[in-house]
Order: structure tokens, then C-alpha cells, then sequence
């Protein structure tokens, strides 16, 4: 039976695997003929600095799926047996692609959802551009389990509040939206590049970006680097509702990067852990949690996409936050782990160096420079959005709005975190504090919580001198936490 396409071309974007790819599927069952591209878009890394995380991780992530599709297609013998891999191109994506579409004369194009704002605009414009030249569109679901208007409440609205969407998205899903996709029956449409395209993976030099600290981190990259973190993971999930709050402990997954850029399969992920909860395991129940918590923000910000940019709920925008030189000095001394706070200063000290952040950590943090400094949450979102290596969008937002108060199903404002009672009961001898702030390695508990309240003779037996090898706090929690119930008086009135 004939294809029905002759010519494809599948686009990769945060989707870096050929393992159960939807997108990917299609194409190969659809066409005669796919290429494969990545575009490296200018829209998106002309703001980077030049030594990026992110970047590299893409850039080492794509070498692996290189590997992967030319591998695919010596197995399966077909038009691209020899030299069957991805074209990576570096520019404007929208222009690149369209461009590279009309090169090779493709029927159709073929790609994964990308929900985040802009990228739907880019999206419609290269939509609207390949129809113009008479050529097809096809974009698929694959980043989440279920998008935009998949999980609705009775009356037909998307939900606001967690729990009842939690509810409602265990109560839809079943095997058929947690079946992968095959990939190898179809591998036989892979095509090398055609002659006068690129092959093989650019240096980060050729795309003019530099290394960064990625290996002496030891950062797994692609679908191998995220396959191999997930089965390790297996074998700690059933703790993961006991150990993944404290900083010190290896409890996380630590596959928010692979998610992010989807080097790893959400479905299968999601698979095995649902079938581990039906089975009673509490943590397996817990870590499905957090990945409805994904699919949440994302519905969150494609049914509500004001939330972008603005609190979700619109009462919240008339909080006055701090401003002028006084709260530019407390954003940054938050920024470069200066406010005297050990846990807070520690957690930034892990964001600046590894580009990770410890999940309670980033509530702790997010919570202090809010309701401790006053300052928009806007501040801190994109600060985040700088540093984080799992930088996504959604969750970010929704992150940093859960933590201020301002978003859906958020914590209530007069909820603060007290820094110093987390650091006590997360991080209680201080391990992690110590990792990341060697001026107060050799503080004991309990004062290395409060350096501030340790006695003389306890500081210098440490080397600590309060303002000169650590800092005293810049603001005392009790005083501000009655500032901040104030400032948020004008949501209760309204």
C-alpha cells in the first residue's frame, strides 16, 4: 500500500530522541522519504550568554540522536542505510525550515507540539507559509501526557485547582494514552542528507557558543544519558516520598533536563509509575504526582496563557513589591547568595554553579525573595529562567506563582516560609549548606542554620567574622514577614 506522502521532513525541537516519538512516528509511516532536522533558532539564543548549559546539553544530546537515526536505519536497510542522520542548521527557524522544505521539495513536515507562546506564533507562521507552497503541516502531542483541553471539569472548563485535575487525569488515563509509539518498523524511510546539506553535529564554536562546566558536573546527556538516570531512579523510587525533600540526600530523579527536552519518554515514564502506585508503592504514587503537576502548569498556561506574563489571578497585580536601589541591592544579594540566610545563599550557590536547583529549595528561595524581600516574583521567574538547566516555561511560572500567592491553587499568602525552621528540618546537620558555603564549613548544627545567633567563641572557632566571610542577613524574617502580611491587606480588601 502506497504512502501517503512521498517526501517528509521531521523537525526535532524539545523532543531529542527516536524512542517513542509521536511526531517521529508519523512521519516515517506516512512518507516514502524523511530527513531529519534540527535547527539551532536565533530567536531564542541571540539573548544567551555564550557559555550556556542548556546549549551544550542540546548540542552533546543531538550527537546522540545523530547516532541514533543512522543506527535505525543501518538496522532496517533502507534509502538512508549509509549515512541516514540529522541536518543541524543554525538562523531563524521559521526561514530555516521553510527554506530547507522548498530545497528538498517535501510534501509535508512533521513535528511535536510546542505550547509555550511563542513558539505557537512561530508555529502559525510556518504553517501559514508551507500551505502557501502547497506543502503539509503535522504537529503532535508528545511533551505531556495530556494538553490544552484534554482534562476538563464537568461543566467543560479547564481546571484551576490541582487536586480535582489530579483526580480527573488518574480517572482518564488508561493504556492507550500511555502506548509508545514504534519507531523501528518504519525506520526504513530514513534518508541521508541529500549532497550540498549538512551532516554530523556543529562544534559549539560553529554556532558561536563556548563549554561550559556540563561534564565536570557529569551531567548525562541524551537519550542514553537520560535512560540510564531513569533506571537508576527505579531502583530509589519507592523512597522518593521520604528522601525527596531534603537537599542532602540523593532523592530526586534528576531528569528534569531530559524531560525538558524530552531526550526521555514522558509516556513510559508515566507508565511505569502508575502501574507502581496501583501496586500500593507510595513513593512511585508520589513521583506521578509531580509529572500531573507538569501536565497541570501546561494546560494551566495554554487555557489561561495571561499568566505569562501577569498573575493569574488579576487581584494580585495591585500588590505594591519593593523598588528603587534598595530593592535592586536585595534582588541582588539574592541572586549571588549574599543575604545571610544559609539555606537561601546555599540554594543560589547551587543554581549559579550547576544550573539545578533542589525542588524544596526552589519554594524556599522563591519564598524569601517574595514575602522576606518584597520583590516581584516576575524577578525571580526570569533570574530562573536564566539559570535553570530544566527551564520550562510552565512550570517556572507556575512555580513561581504557587510561591507567591499570585497563581492557581497557590499556597495562601499569609503562608511563609520561615528560612531558618526549612534549614533546620531539611537540611538538619547542615550537609548541604556546608557543600555549597565553605565559609561556614566548619560551623556546627544547630548555628550553622542562624550563624547570626551563634555565640562568639562558636564563630571563631569556625573562622566565621559576621560581614566580612559571611554576611549578616539583610533582613530579619519576623519584621518582614509583617511587612508582607501587610502588603498583600490589599488583595483581602479587594
Amino acid at each position: 500500500m502506497p504512502k501517503k506522502y512521498q517526501t517528509g521532513l521531521m523537525w526535532f525541537r524539545r523532543d531529542l530522541r527516536t524512542d517513542d516519538n509521536a511526531a517521529l512516528h508519523h512521519a516515517l509511516k506516512s512518507c516514502e522519504k524523511v530527513f531529519a532536522v534540527f535547527i539551532f533558532d536565533s530567536d531564542i539564543l541571540s539573548p544567551l550568554p555564550r557559555a550556556d548549559r542548556r546549549v551544550e546539553f542540546i548540542r552533546e544530546s543531538l550527537v546522540d540522536l545523530d547516532g541514533q537515526l543512522q543506527q535505525l536505519a543501518q538496522r532496517a536497510g533502507g534509502t538512508g542505510s549509509t549515512g541516514a542522520g540529522l541536518m543541524v542548521f543554525h538562523g531563524k527557524a521559521s526561514d530555516a525550515l521553510v527554506a530547507l522544505s522548498d530545497r528538498l521539495s517535501v510534501d509535508a513536515v512533521f513535528t511535536n507540539h510546542d505550547d509555550e507562546p511563542a513558539a505557537l506564533a512561530r508555529d502559525a507562521e510556518v504553517n501559514a507559509r508551507l500551505q502557501s507552497a502547497g506543502r503539509a503541516w503535522h504537529s503532535f502531542k508528545d511533551h505531556v501526557i495530556f494538553e490544552r483541553d484534554e482534562v476538563l471539569t464537568l461543566a467543560g472548563k479547564p481546571y484551576s485547582v490541582f487536586t480535582p485535575y489530579k483526580n480527573a487525569w488518574l480517572k482518564k488515563i488508561d493504556a492507550f494514552y500511555l502506548k509508545p509509539y514504534p519507531i523501528e518498523p518504519y525506520a526504513k524511510a530514513l534518508a541521508p542528507p541529500p549532497a550540498g546539506e549538512p551532516s554530523g553535529v556543529p562544534s559549539l564554536t560553529d554556532i558561536g557558543f563556548e563549554p561550559t562546566n556540563l561534564q565536570a558536573l557529569k551531567i548525562p546527556t541524551g537519550s542514553q544519558g537520560g535512560q540510564a538516570l531513569f533506571d537508576e531512579f527505579i531502583g530509589r523510587m519507592a523512597q522518593y516520598k521520604d528522601t525527596r525533600d531534603f537537599p542532602a540526600v540523593k532523592g530526586p530523579s534528576y531528569l528534569g533536563v531530559h524531560l525538558r527536552f524530552g531526550t526521555v519518554s514522558l509516556r513510559r515514564m508515566a507508565a511505569i509509575a502508575l502501574d507502581r502506585q496501583r501496586e500500593g508503592d507510595e513513593g512511585a504514587a508520589t513521583w506521578l504526582s509531580e509529572l500531573i503537576w507538569r501536565d497541570f502548569y501546561a494546560q494551566i498556561l495554554s487555557n489561561f496563557p495571561h499568566a505569562a506574563h501577569q498573575a493569574f489571578k488579576p487581584e494580585y497585580d495591585a500588590i505594591a513589591w519593593e523598588s528603587g536601589d534598595a530593592a535592586q541591592a536585595l534582588f541582588k544579594a539574592w541572586c549571588e547568595g549574599r543575604t545571610g540566610y544559609p539555606l537561601v545563599d546555599a540554594a543560589m550557590a547551587q543554581i549559579n554553579q550547576t544550573g539545578y536547583m533542589h525542588n524544596r529549595l526552589r519554594m524556599v528561595t522563591a519564598s524569601f525573595l517574595v514575602k522576606d524581600l518584597g520583590i516581584d516574583w516576575r524577578w525571580g521567574e526570569r533570574y530562573f529562567a536564566e539559570k535553570l538547566n530544566d527551564f520550562d516555561l510552565s512550570a517556572n511560572n507556575g512555580g513561581w506563582q504557587w510561591a507567591a500567592s499570585t497563581g492557581c491553587d497557590a499556597q495562601p499568602y499569609f503562608r511563609i516560609f520561615n528560612p531558618v525552621s526549612q534549614s533546620e528540618k531539611f537540611d538538619p546537620q547542615g550537609k548541604f549548606i556546608r557543600k555549597y558555603l565553605p565559609a561556614l564549613e566548619k560551623l556546627p548544627a544547630p548555628a550553622i542554620h542562624s550563624p547570626w545567633t551563634a555565640k562568639p567563641l562558636e564563630l571563631a572557632a569556625a573562622g566565621v567574622a559576621l560581614g566580612e566571610t559571611y554576611p549578616m542577613p539583610v533582613v530579619a524574617h519576623h519584621e518582614a514577614r509583617a511587612k508582607t502580611l501587610q502588603r498583600y491587606a490589599v488583595v483581602k480588601k479587594s
